[in-house]
């Protein structure tokens, strides 16, 4: 008896779910689906689109977007936590309601249990590399920490981790002034 081969799920096949509350990505064809994230990690969310957005005021070089829909073709779509591009690139990123091309910047907010650490940390990482994202922050709540990945010969490789006492910098956001501590508060 031969094996049965699964199809791919598409993009597509994503936009034809019904809405249940469940977060559905798909990853090269791979389905991945999540609950809606609790409260923790909304006002890590919250806190961390707040530093952005006051940086942003003072430096306006780009945009910073919560939860966008992310399509890198047929059959990768994800819902980053959160999306940094410039606004010269806006133009080639943003179509219709969604994004189809690397932003500058992803960042996710990790995810308890076991499933949702492989995928922030291995499975989105490996994606985000092989379309281009520059730098990759997973931030860690319960550790409160942020680990920077930046995009070398297209690997996104551990650059620097930064803990609760540290100041976030990065040669994306120039003159960026965030505390990790203002992140967890």
């Amino acid at each position: 008896m031969a094996a049965r081969i699964e199809p791919l799920v598409t993009v597509d096949d994503l936009d034809a779910t019904p809405e249940d509350g469940n977060r559905y990505e798909v990853i090269e064809g791979e389905l991945f689906v999540s609950r809606a994230p609790g409260v923790p990690h909304q006002r890590v969310l919250k806190n961390t689109i707040f530093n952005f957005e006051t940086y942003l005021i003072e430096t306006p070089i780009g945009e910073i977007i919560p939860t966008p829909g992310l399509i890198f073709g047929k059959y990768s779509g994800v819902i980053p936590d959160i999306v940094f591009y410039t606004h010269e690139r806006a133009k080639e990123i943003i179509s219709g309601e969604r994004l189809v091309a690397a932003p500058e910047l992803v960042i996710e907010i990790l995810s308890r249990g076991s499933m949702n650490v492989t995928r922030e940390r291995i499975v989105k990482r490996q994606l985000y590399a092989k379309y281009g994202v520059e730098e990759y922050w997973i931030i860690d709540a319960e550790n409160r920490a942020i680990e920077v990945y930046r995009l070398q010969n297209g690997i996104l490789e551990l650059a620097v981790i930064f803990r609760y006492e540290d100041e976030i910098t990065t040669p994306l956001l120039p003159g960026l002034n965030c505390s990790v501590a203002s992140i967890f508060r």
